[in-house]
């Protein structure tokens, strides 16, 4: 006790003494403080150089710097301390960012720019995590403004858009060699024992002479990914009225088990009473490659022929192999991005064009894999026909009911491929690279985008004229074209098969800025014009005001819309799977299907209802489609059309308590329509109306689609978020944000809009510690979401709230110029889901080596 009491008033001596040694430079350190956001300089939220606390919408800035002052081991895994930024994991080489609500694991509403060049995989519409970004040794700050911003992009980013700016090697000379080598798996969280995960990254860039500079920059990152395992039961119900439930339900479909989907699954008449059973699948565990290998490159050639003015040439490279997540799983494997870019700017104006090429390698779908995989061996007429012959000849020995189910299972599954088998390898070889989803699994997908943009800044070309009246005006057009090579089995030219599909849009816009009243009042409009293949012309207005009485005081309020057109996906995929064919939502692919087809969900509950009352009331399959035929509905959605939001936002940023505290605070309110989302349907395979119930009882007897259409609803969202720094003195500061969103109400609730699939709060706290002694650092962040809903095609359900704390010490010797950082992230290892479907996500420890070299 006493021994306790005395360590306790050590404890209390030393931060006496470290606070009175710290009150000395507070005055310098707030002083720091308040120069280090006034100086803050941004570009991405008007496309023009402002300052960070005049900015007229909610932008957030990380720099390189700060990151690494953070327990993330990049700056991009940083990204999630940032105010108001949600990121989920499908797996641990895919980080998907997200704001403001409505996100999934194929973010095609949120763009992620590099240098202002959209990095997306062209037939996905999104991004693939930071596989083509930026090396982290080049990364000078990432921008990140949530909610619209399609008003001066044009790039669908109506929920918000990352840019991240890197070095250029003018600026930034040098040689930069980092070695990341990280272990996962640790205490046994899933089937793996402890593994090592590496990344070597390095940066070189040389200037030449005052006009000619090069940089080149590569990565290589190794390692085993998070394990999805979740094994709850998707059907829980499907064979309620037989009172078979969890182990004894023969329709038992995992989360993460693929193969036993609705599609493969069947109803059965056994000994007087239907039962709805599945094909056995295989778990992802199973069939899924879960070896991380990936590399990217870029090389940077600069050129100043002249004060003011630059030419950029860049090709940025990247080899993918690890598992990607949308309706399903896939395995990326030898999948490939390519971009070429030319960027030339001066004060005036802006020429930039890029060409993003996609192949997709040797990828492949990990359900079409299962269930084919299950089918190669035994047909399903035929594995439900053993299946039915086993149960009847189990229950006439005297087996129980579920046993009985059990033993049909055996039965019927003799002769399967059994995983880590020599037959099973070679069984998913030859299945991996068909290309067709009815028998193997292959995923190939050639495809491009061709960009090119343009900005021109009449307030520099005419300087004298706009400086008198005290303003600014900013012009831009773009143009972007998707180029598909159809491969027959994802994608198809409904018109012509020897011809590539081409989707293309072009825009532009004009902004007006203007300052009053002695410069604190800042006006600006916006107005954006929109022509896509197969739609009219769309336009999108922004108008922002920022209201500055004091330099360290500053309001802001905005209103912006934002249009978000199809993706390639969305407007012409063409793909079976299971036994439903996805198909585009353009009239193009999907004439016809809408008007005559019946949703699945009337379908579902109809079934169920015919099965039920066969089984409890002893009606005759005639018999209980007649009585609950009025259930099945037309399919009341038709072709797709651009999903459209309005946002209203109000925010302030200012510096104050002795110039110590920066706070930013915002608050949003959106309305959506035309939610661009997915209704499955089927047409009954009869012309005879009096047929159509019974056509569709029976999955035989129907052609079965899941469709992109638009939500009928009108949906509302709204939210806030408060992001605090407070500068303690030179060595301690600390950072804080909470975030709150919900989604607000539906007015028609016809539940086809897109999964909210946002946490109420995430809320995150950083304690920095910069030269605590000598040249040593440290931080702690604690982070905390809470329970939310999750929907998707692959699975809807609840997120369990979760918290986690990452850390991280770090010490730069002067020489040999080496920074070594030591950290972990979720160190206390409490695994948890950032999102259904995909994988539980536990410690990640890690030692990180830095060794930059000046001019060579």
């Amino acid at each position: 006790m006493l021994k306790s009491k005395l360590y306790f008033i050590l404890v209390l001596l030393s931060l006496k003494s470290l606070a009175q040694s710290q009150k000395e430079n507070s005055k310098t350190s707030q002083d720091s403080l308040k120069k280090e956001i006034l100086k803050e300089v941004v570009v991405t939220a008007s496309r023009t150089q402002e300052t960070f606390l005049r900015s007229p919408i909610s932008i957030e800035q990380l720099k390189a710097a700060d990151a690494k002052n953070m327990g993330s081991p990049s700056s991009f895994d940083a990204l999630e301390n940032l105010k108001g930024v949600q990121i989920i994991t499908p797996s641990l080489g895919f980080k998907v960012i997200n704001t403001r609500g409505f996100a999934n694991t194929t973010n095609v509403r949120f763009a992620q720019l590099v240098d202002g060049i959209d990095n997306q995989a062209p037939h996905l519409g999104a991004p693939i995590a930071n596989a083509l970004g930026a090396n982290d040794l080049d990364i000078d700050k990432i921008e990140i403004i949530p909610g619209a911003a399609s008003a001066l992009y044009g790039m669908n980013a109506i929920n918000g858009l990352a840019n991240i700016q890197t070095k250029n090697p003018f600026e930034y000379e040098g040689l930069s060699i980092q070695q990341l080598t990280e272990i996962n798996h640790v205490g046994h969280v899933d089937r793996f024992s402890p593994k090592l995960y590496n990344q070597t990254n390095f940066r070189y860039a040389k200037a030449l002479n005052s006009k000619i500079a090069f940089k080149i920059n590569g990565s290589t990152t190794g390692g085993t990914d998070w394990v999805a395992d979740n094994r709850t039961d998707l059907a829980p119900n499907s064979n309620a009225s037989t009172n078979l439930y969890g182990a004894d339900n023969p329709a038992f479909d995992e989360v993460n088990g693929y193969g036993n989907e609705s599609a493969n699954r069947k109803t059965l008449t056994l000994n007087g009473k239907k039962y709805v059973v599945s094909r056995t699948g295989y778990r992802e565990a199973d069939i899924a490659d879960y070896n991380i290998q990936n590399y990217k490159g870029d090389v940077g050639l600069y050129f100043r022929p002249k004060k003011g003015q630059e030419l950029v040439l860049t090709y940025k490279g990247a080899l993918i192999n690890t598992v990607y997540q949308r309706s399903n799983r896939f395995r990326l494997e030898d999948y490939t991005l390519h971009q070429y870019s030319i960027d030339y700017h001066t004060d005036i104006f802006q020429i930039r064009t890029y060409l993003t090429q996609e192949n997709t390698g040797k990828s492949y779908n990990m359900r079409s894999l299962a269930e084919n995989m299950d089918r190669a061996f035994k047909s399903d007429d035929q594995w439900f026909a053993n299946y039915t012959t086993a149960y009847n000849n189990a229950v006439t020995t005297g087996a129980t009911i579920a046993d009985a189910h059990r033993m049909a299972r055996t039965t019927s599954d003799q002769g399967r491929f059994i995983p880590g088998t020599d037959a099973f390898n070679n069984k998913k070889d030859e299945l991996t690279n068909i290309n067709n989803w009815d028998f193997g699994a292959a995923l190939r997908v050639k495809s491009s985008l061709v960009h090119a943009e343009g900005l021109f800044n009449w307030d520099k070309a005419f300087a004298d004229f706009f400086k008198k009246i005290d303003t600014q005006l900013l012009s831009g057009f773009d143009y972007r074209t998707y180029i598909i090579v159809p491969d027959g089995n994802y994608f198809i030219n409904p018109v012509d098969d020897g011809k590539k599909l081409t989707y293309g849009k072009t825009g532009g816009f004009t902004q007006l800025s203007t300052d009053l009243f002695d410069k604190k009042l800042r006006l600006s409009a916006t107005v954006r014009v929109d022509k896509a293949d197969y739609f009219d012309l769309k336009f999108t207005p922004r108008f922002t005001a920022v209201f500055s009485p004091k330099e360290e005081i500053n309001f802001r309020a905005s209103y912006q819309s934002g249009y978000r057109f199809p993706s390639i996906f969305e407007g012409f995929s063409n793909v079976n799977s299971g036994g439903v064919k996805r198909v585009g939502g353009l009239r193009i692919m999907s004439n016809g299907i809408f008007e005559n087809s019946y949703t699945k969900a009337s379908i579902d509950k109809f079934q169920a209802l015919v099965t039920s009352d066969i089984n409890t009331l002893g009606l005759t399959q005639a018999q209980a489609i007649d009585k609950n035929k009025g259930i099945i509905q037309k399919n009341p959605y038709t072709y797709l059309q651009p999903e459209f939001v309005r946002s209203f936002e109000f925010g302030f940023r200012g510096v104050t308590l002795k110039k110590s505290l920066f706070i930013d605070a915002d608050f949003y309110y959106n309305s959506y329509e035309n939610f661009i989302a997915q209704v499955e349907a089927s047409i009954p395979n009869t012309a005879d109306a009096a047929q159509i119930p019974t056509a569709l009882y029976s999955k035989a007897t129907q052609s079965r689609y899941r469709l992109w259409t638009n939500s009928k609803s009108k949906i509302y969202n709204y939210g806030g978020s408060l992001g605090l720094k407070y500068k303690y003195s030179d060595v301690f500061s600390f950072l804080g944000n909470v975030t709150y969103t919900k989604l607000d109400r539906t007015d028609d609730k016809d539940g086809l809009e897109d999964g909210f699939n946002t946490p109420k709060f995430i809320v995150n706290g950083t304690v920095i510690t910069e030269n605590l002694w000598k040249n040593l650092g440290a931080s702690v962040t604690y982070r905390y979401q809470n329970k939310y809903d999750y929907v998707s095609f692959l699975v809807s359900g609840e997120v369990p709230a979760y918290w986690s704390m990452d850390a991280q010490i770090n010490y730069n010797l002067k020489k040999p110029y080496v920074t070594a950082k030591l950290g972990g992230t979720n160190f206390l290892n409490k695994t948890y889901y950032s999102m259904l479907g995909g994988p539980s996500i536990g410690a990640l420890y890690y030692l990180s080596l830095t060794w930059n070299i000046g001019k060579i």
